[in-house]
């Protein structure tokens, strides 16, 4: 069953950022994830305002947890620290 890595973000750092994005799309990738939405336009109606929001489809629950434990997407969020505010959720298809 398909899970989807959900992440509410606000870039402060957009250099330092766009490091993290060029390493950590990789990493979804060889995890089976694909990009369903990435920035564009969007509107808060609830609760905390993030500037951007990223959607990637993985084949399942197991597989986005593996990619957010991985030694490679470790690294990468290495390199997002300090340079965007985040909040990540991944949430089962039903």
């Amino acid at each position: 069953m398909a899970a989807y890595w959900i992440a509410h973000v606000t870039v402060t750092d957009p250099d330092t950022y766009a490091a993290y994005q060029a390493q950590a799309r990789g990493v979804f990738e060889a995890h089976g994830g694909r990009f369903l939405a990435r920035g564009g336009r969007a509107e808060t109606l609830e609760g905390a305002e993030f500037a951007r929001h990223v959607v990637i489809e993985f084949p399942s629950i197991e597989a986005a947890q593996t990619c957010y434990a991985s030694e490679q997407y470790r690294a990468a969020r290495a390199l997002r620290a300090g340079a965007a505010e985040v909040q990540i959720v991944i949430v089962e298809d039903i």
